[in-house]
């Protein structure tokens, strides 16, 4: 009976031992799938400064906020909003950034009903210049990755351009430029190769490559390679003339905003000094002020002064705003 009772325990204990060990394996593999679909990788553990890499599986994330949620579908501003995060290269969902928003401006229109007694109509622009915060959070985070882009992209194509010449196919260049060189130009080369190697085609990968960047040196690149596999030709060769090409233009770019650099100076200082005084007129002499929101005639002055403060000021970026 005792002999009995020790096979049985060894028994068990070999079943839950082959259990667990099954279930460690599994679950191992699953992640390395999962890894390998998402284009990343679990070797190291990144430093805190590091990003995350661009993954090619997207998946919505359940909000726990349905007043944003319903913003978003009543006015269909989940595609746009989306494809404005992800050239930011931030892992936002689309009602996470309007729920923000709301928060933000009943923020400021607390403030401003609770600081400016005397004009309390103006909380609505204080709350409206607070919610529109996150936009400029991520226009200006948009536009600062995009520049990034575009410094690092003529080196990324030169590099392209050598490794074709010794011998490496262009899908394996693109997923070389991973390992060579620094965010976002890694993880946008790395997601178009992703794409490509798990079936879809890389004309394609490389379109959806110029839709997440909208930069013309990108389009000029999509445009050239699509162009060398119908017709033919040296695509290093043509890749090393783009790259020259991007350069010279970044080049001239960067001349020009040193020559405008006083006009822009100009108009931000011309256009600011009008809200300074009514900041100040707001504290000296409220009286005088009060004015401009309890009469017809002041509303009317102010709400012109507004417009034509905005429009000089659209005219003045124009002028100096020189496309190349």
């Amino acid at each position: 009976m005792g002999f009995l009772f020790f096979i049985i325990v060894i028994w068990g204990v070999a079943l839950a031992t082959w259990f667990l060990v099954s279930k460690y394996v599994k679950s191992s593999d699953v992640d390395r799938i999962k890894a390998r679909l998402a284009g990343t990788t679990r070797t190291k553990k990144k430093p805190k400064g590091e990003k995350e890499q661009a993954s090619v599986i997207t998946q919505d994330a359940v909000t726990k906020n349905r007043v944003a949620q319903i913003v978003v579908e009543k006015f269909g501003l989940g595609p746009k909003i989306g494809e404005m995060l992800e050239q930011a290269g931030l892992s936002w969902q689309p009602a996470r950034f309007v729920h923000l928003s709301l928060v933000c401006f009943l923020a400021g229109f607390a403030v401003g009903w609770v600081m400016l007694p005397v004009a309390r109509p103006i909380a609505l622009v204080t709350g409206a210049a607070a919610g529109v915060g996150p936009f400029l959070y991520v226009y200006f985070k948009r536009k600062s990755r995009l520049r990034r882009f575009e410094e690092i992209f003529p080196d990324a194509l030169e590099f392209v351009s050598r490794s074709m010449r010794a011998g490496h196919a262009f899908s394996v260049s693109l997923e070389m430029i991973h390992r060579e060189f620094q965010e976002p130009v890694a993880g946008e080369f790395r997601r178009t190769f992703e794409e490509a190697n798990l079936g879809l085609p890389m004309e394609i990968a490389l379109q959806k490559l110029a839709k997440r960047v909208p930069s013309l040196d990108v389009h000029f690149f999509v445009s050239a390679v699509l162009l060398q596999k119908r017709t033919g030709g040296n695509l290093a060769e043509i890749l090393d003339k783009l790259a020259y090409v991007i350069r010279e233009r970044f080049k001239l770019r960067g001349r020009i905003r040193s020559v405008s650099a006083h006009g822009r100076m100009t108009a931000t200082a011309l256009s600011c000094i009008p809200i300074a005084v009514a900041v100040l007129m707001f504290y000296t002499n409220p009286e005088y002020v009060k004015f401009f929101f309890t009469d017809d005639v002041g509303q009317i002055m102010m709400g012109a002064a507004v417009a034509l403060q905005l429009i000089g000021y659209g005219v003045m970026k124009k002028i100096v705003n020189i496309e190349v």
